[in-house]
């Protein structure tokens, strides 16, 4: 049964109907959020908004993980999860009908708060899918789940990066905030078929106890805390603020910044979709720190190029050959460690930390190249770091399993 179960393929996985339908619904939502993502940034570059404005936008987009943790944690574990994920797909609509009334520069106030609405829906909603899928599936099946995720999660955004950044550049925001709220509320329709099947969890705390004793649970799990940290350094593949600053900067000359932000992003979700059907197979807790160590060689070799749209192109491909495998194994090693009764919790703080990472370096390459520092230094910083964690990482490997 075990040598069966190692034998799984995304096929075999996508035949458990829950998995099936979740990736559909996934598929659908994912494809919106990217697919508006091009009209916001070629709006931002429209309306004249600085580097820094820029980030403080992307911010947005993180910043609802990082301080309702707690609260979307309590959320996650003490309400069931199709009626929670039918309220957050109508909150994401209503948001993005919102976006429709950013007309100027002096409405990025708003946009700002629409965009972090919008965000702390799917925040609560990636967490509660993310925290579902270890009670539902174990092993290989969890694992393929994972990566099943990760690759929806990168062909939408491949599609939704080039398909919005033509539709941007052909039509309108408008037009494309408008397409986006109907493939949110075809997600909605395909809900109501959801069937999901789980023994109640019996909460006898108050969201203030629960909150408590999630933390002391994280607290008191020293090596959880560090699967976090590894996860969290995919936050330095953060890369929404350098393409659109490289657009701004480079690319306007040779293609319309939204062709240049769409296709340049699609280029490296093409390689986050195809790197885990390559490289996933080979990736283990053995050798991950090697992986770190070539994810930053890639970023260090993509920094040399940047000055030119194509090669640039390539090279997003390149680098996005490992993200995702890292990603989806990184989470796949912490859902292990999680007991069921705190699963949404501890989710929701590892999205946190996540998130939290993401916002600080988006933020940090704004205010870096506000500074006038080069995109190709910033980017080799990037990089760098990924040999940091890689040297972390042979620690906790050695401190962890090659004593055990």
């Amino acid at each position: 049964m075990n040598n069966e179960n190692k034998q799984l393929t995304y096929l075999d996985t996508l035949k458990h109907p829950t998995v099936k339908q979740l990736t559909i619904i996934q598929f659908i939502s994912y494809f919106g959020t990217w697919f508006s993502q091009v009209a916001i940034a070629s709006m931002l570059v429209a309306y004249g908004a600085s580097d820094l404005e820029i980030a403080y936008v992307f911010m947005m987009l993180m910043l609802p993980a990082i301080i309702l943790a707690p609260i979307s944690g309590w959320i996650i574990d003490r309400i069931e999860f199709k009626p929670l994920m039918g309220s957050l797909l109508l909150v994401e609509i209503s948001m993005t009908l919102l976006f429709m009334t950013v007309n100027s520069l002096d409405d990025i106030g708003w946009l700002m708060l629409f965009i972090f609405i919008r965000s702390t829906a799917s925040s609560i909603l990636f967490s509660a899918e993310m925290a579902l899928f270890p009670k539902i599936l174990e092993g290989k099946m969890l694992q393929n789940t994972n990566e099943i995720h990760s690759i929806v999660w990168s062909v939408c955004f491949a599609l939704g990066m080039a398909i919005g950044g033509v539709i941007t550049y052909y039509f309108s925001y408008d037009t494309t905030f408008m397409i986006d709220v109907i493939l949110y509320s075809i997600a909605s329709l395909l809900l109501i078929g959801l069937q999901i099947h789980l023994e109640p969890v019996k909460h006898t705390q108050s969201a203030i106890e629960m909150m408590k004793s999630g933390f002391h649970y994280l607290k008191n799990h020293k090596k959880l805390i560090h699967l976090i940290l590894f996860h969290a350094s995919i936050g330095l593949t953060s890369f929404d603020t350098i393409i659109t600053i490289l657009a701004d900067l480079h690319y306007k000359y040779i293609i319309a910044v939204p062709l240049a932000i769409g296709w340049m992003n699609a280029t490296r979700a093409v390689g986050l979709s195809i790197g885990p059907l390559l490289f996933s197979r080979y990736i283990k807790e053995s050798n991950l720190h090697y992986v770190f160590i070539i994810q930053g060689v890639l970023i260090i070799g993509w920094a040399s190029v940047q000055h030119s749209f194509n090669y640039s192109l390539i090279s997003m491909f390149v680098v996005g050959l490992l993200s995702t495998s890292i990603w989806s194994y990184t989470y796949y090693m912490i859902q292990k460690e999680i007991e069921i009764e705190f699963l949404g919790r501890v989710i929701a703080y590892n999205d946190m930390i996540f998130m939290l990472t993401t916002s600080v370096i988006t933020l940090s390459i704004g205010y870096a190249s506000e500074r006038g520092i080069e995109m190709k230094y910033i980017t080799t910083l990037l990089g760098v770091g990924f040999m940091i964690i890689s040297i972390y990482y042979w620690w906790f490997k050695r401190s962890y399993f090659d004593k055990s």
